[in-house]
């Protein structure tokens, strides 16, 4: 089995906040643009459930691995118990706005019943695809901040935060893998990841489209034009989606590692921006 490439020095640390809580919160709360907080807000009510299924995917090959890597496994559940928490508040909020997330959550258990009674190492294989998804878009969240511009405050702090702790685990999900696969041979590895991360790339982007457009209907906001804007957000400015395509590809590549990219100085500057926040 190759040797994972997680720093040696890299520490994943729990960060256990509170966000929003007994804050009024506009219905388009980034900075007044429906599809901007639409965007985000379908992204948001797909955690608790999908984070609840990274838990139990990564922790049935928790037994057995290297002392190191299970503590990371124990730090990862911990970061993602938390982070279940705060969606699941900040989806209340979405609701308390007047939005039926029902749909979109129907969604999400659907994609999660194509699971049920399939192999343990095929939903490590999609944890550590979504994972990665998770990884790359905290990466562009982070590294440019016109993404959270106008934001109400503790929602932007909130996204802030969970991108920080996506990136510290990137690695995590990949590595259980590699620890669960390495009998197999090379070969093997990468044809089942591959295939899973292009069935998962699929199921996320078309899942996502379809839940942000059933919350700008109910924002009476159809049609053709409201398409078009949604794709030149996505792809245009900010262009967020756009951003991770050359880190998606990244996946497919021999030798690839979430590690490859070490992008910790990016965490650093947030953290150290979040900690200056939480302090005043």
């Amino acid at each position: 089995m190759p040797k994972a490439k997680t720093p040696a020095d890299l520490a994943i640390t729990p960060r256990d906040r509170r966000f929003g809580r007994g804050v009024d919160r506009a219905r388009w709360w980034l900075n007044g643009d429906p599809i901007a907080t639409a965007f985000y807000n379908a992204l948001s009510v797909t955690f608790p459930k999908g984070e609840g299924f990274f838990i139990d995917s990564v922790r049935k090959f928790r037994e057995g691995t290297p002392p190191r890597l299970q503590a990371e496994i124990n730090a990862f559940i911990k970061q993602e118990v938390i982070h279940t928490r705060e969606h699941v508040a900040f989806n209340r909020h979405v609701t308390d706005q007047g939005y039926d997330i029902s749909t979109l959550e129907a969604d999400v258990d659907a994609q999660l019943a194509l699971t049920k009674n399939r192999p343990p190492i095929g939903s490590l294989a999609a944890t550590l695809c979504l994972e990665h998804f998770t990884a790359i878009l905290a990466h562009a969240l982070l590294a440019d901040p016109r993404n959270l511009d106008g934001a109400e405050p503790e929602a932007a702090a909130m996204w802030r935060w969970h991108a920080i702790e996506e990136i510290e685990h990137k690695g995590v999900a990949f590595d259980t893998w590699m620890h669960a696969t390495k009998d197999w041979s090379r070969w093997q590895r990468w044809r089942v990841k591959s295939t899973v991360m292009l069935i998962t790339t699929w199921r996320f982007y078309d899942g996502r489209r379809r839940g942000i457009l059933e919350l700008l209907r109910q924002d009476g906001l159809t049609g053709p034009r409201v398409w078009a804007k949604l794709i030149w957000y996505a792809f245009g400015n900010p262009g967020l989606v756009r951003k991770v395509m050359g880190h998606w590809f990244a996946f497919f590549l021999p030798g690839f590692h979430p590690w490859n990219h070490d992008d910790r100085a990016l965490i650093n500057k947030a953290d150290s921006e979040f900690a200056a926040a939480v302090m005043v």
